[in-house]
């Protein structure tokens, strides 16, 4: 877990020193990572994930399931 926000981290610094603090803040970085009903909470929960992308555990309804509901409402976000 502290390798993914050091990584988010480093990428928004990044954007606010190509750019502005502003878009750095604005952009939205997620995870695409290993995403399990176990890890989703903790992941958003870091200050710079703001959503992940959720691979082979979206195959099964149950974890799916688990994963949106463990998520903060921020971290859902419909298409």
């Amino acid at each position: 877990p502290t390798q993914v926000q050091t990584a988010h981290s480093t990428i928004r610094q990044t954007l606010a020193k190509m750019y502005d603090e502003d878009i750095a803040q604005t952009v939205r970085i997620q995870y695409g990572g290993s995403v399990q009903p176990n890890t989703i909470q903790s992941l958003m929960n870091m200050s710079d994930v703001d959503g992940a992308l959720v691979g082979g555990a979206s195959l099964t309804s149950d974890s799916f399931t688990r994963i949106i509901h463990q998520s903060t409402p921020s971290a859902i976000t419909t298409i």
